[in-house]
This record gives C-alpha cells, structure tokens and sequence, in this order.
C-alpha cells in the first residue's frame, strides 16, 4: 500500500518594513493586487479585548493591524470572516531595523520585452527607482528598488 503524497503548502512571502502600508500600498499598484480588508477581524478582536488600539491604524477608512498588511493576487480566494488571501499573496511587517545589505531574495516582474519600458515608467512612477539595466547573454532586465530599497527586477 502506497501513502498518498502529502498536499503542497500554502505559502506567503513576508517583507520587513519600516512603514508596511506604504510598501503595501506600492506592491498592491505594481502587481495589481488587491490590499487585503482585515477589518471585521481587527473589530472582532477588539470587542474581545484580545487586540488593543494601539495595535491599530486606519487604512484606507478601515480597521487594520499596525504592523502588518497584506496583498494579494485579485482572482485568488480569501477568507471572508478574516480578509485574509488563500493564494498568491505578500504581507508586510513592520520591523524596527532598516535594510541592510542586498536582499536574499526578491521578486521578478515578468512584463516582457514589448512592455518593459512602459512598466519601468509606471513603477518609477510610484515611487521605485532604477538601479541598472542588465544585458546578458542569459537575458534582459532592469534592477529596481521599491521604496524602502528592497530590489525587484523587471524582465
């Protein structure tokens, strides 16, 4: 008798932050994700006593955690009762500390040749910057920094 392969792991990927709404705020506009609406659990944890106010900020005109945000991918499902994203989704916390050194790990943005350019413009737009144009035999991309200078790539 065979066992059965035990099921994939649901992930997130978590970034410190010095201000994790702002950086929220940038990846949910560059990805097109949607920010994640944790308020009914924020006031159900309030009610309870089990969070205080000083845990809490309003964000977007609602209830939300001081120290983390997420966002996640619009067509993923979500957790009604939470907010909380069951799929592709990126949840930032905030961390006393600032960056230091490069990341060990960052994401790519797949745009592709034809639109490169136009989402380096709309990325610097809100507020990343370029760091340099890479050209390899391997391949081409753009080395970026979003606003608390955690590189991403642009391919």
């Amino acid at each position: 008798m065979t066992t059965p392969a035990p099921a994939p792991l649901h992930w997130k990927l978590v970034i410190d932050a010095a201000d994790p709404h702002a950086q929220a705020d940038f990846w949910a506009a560059a990805l097109h994700y949607t920010p994640e609406d944790n308020s009914a659990l924020v006031e159900r944890l309030l009610s309870a006593g089990a969070l205080t106010g000083e845990a809490t900020v309003e964000y977007h005109g609602r209830a939300a955690f001081r120290d983390l945000i997420a966002v996640r991918h619009p067509d993923d499902p979500y957790d009604p009762e939470t907010g909380t994203g069951l799929g592709r989704r990126l949840l930032f916390q905030r961390v006393p500390e600032p960056k230091a050194g490069k990341n060990r790990l960052h994401l790519d943005l797949h745009a592709g040749p034809e639109r490169r350019a136009d989402e380096v413009t709309r990325l610097q737009a809100l507020g990343a910057r370029v760091l340099r144009e890479v050209k390899e035999p391997g391949g081409q991309w753009v080395l970026m920094a979003d606003p608390e200078d955690n590189e991403f790539c642009v391919q």
